[in-house]
C-alpha cells in the first residue's frame, strides 16, 4: 500500500487520475503538510528553522522533502543566504502565491466551524487594505 506522502510525490512525476482540477490539486498539495508550509511561507517564514518551528511540530524528514517537492513543482524558489556552511531560504514564486486563495478560504472555513482557532496569517482582505 502506498502512503499518502509518497501518493502525493508520485503524483507530480506521473498524469493526473482524473479531468479535475481539483483532484490534481489535491495529488500535489493535498497531504497533511504542504498547505501548511505555503501558509507559513505565507506568512513570512523564510528559514527551515523557522518553517520546522511551526505549532504542527512537522517532523525534519518530511519538512525537507516538502521543500524539495514543492520546489520542483515551481511552487517556491530556495535562495542561498550562506555559503559556509550552506544555508537556504525559501520562498513562494508567484505560482505558489496563488494558493494564497486557497489557504485563505480554508483558514476562514476552519474559523467558523472549530472554535478556538486563530488565524496565524493575515487574510487575503487584511492584506489587500494595507497596500
Amino acid at each position: 500500500m502506498i502512503s499518502q506522502e509518497n501518493a502525493a510525490d508520485e503524483a507530480i512525476a506521473r498524469p493526473g487520475r482524473s479531468t479535475c482540477p481539483v483532484a490534481h490539486t489535491l495529488d500535489l498539495v493535498g497531504d497533511r503538510w504542504s498547505l501548511l508550509v505555503i501558509r507559513d511561507l505565507l506568512g513570512g517564514k523564510r528559514r527551515y528553522g523557522d518553517l520546522l518551528a511551526s505549532n504542527e511540530h512537522i517532523p525534519t524528514n518530511i519538512l525537507a522533502e516538502r521543500l524539495k517537492r514543492l520546489e520542483q513543482a515551481g511552487l517556491l524558489e530556495r535562495v542561498p543566504y550562506s555559503e559556509h556552511p550552506p544555508r537556504f531560504e525559501y520562498r513562494l514564486t508567484a505560482e505558489g502565491r496563488g494558493l494564497g486563495r486557497a489557504v485563505d478560504a480554508l483558514a476562514t472555513w476552519g474559523l467558523g466551524h472549530f472554535p478556538g482557532t486563530v488565524r496565524t496569517i493575515p487574510s487575503l482582505d487584511e492584506l489587500a487594505s494595507a497596500e
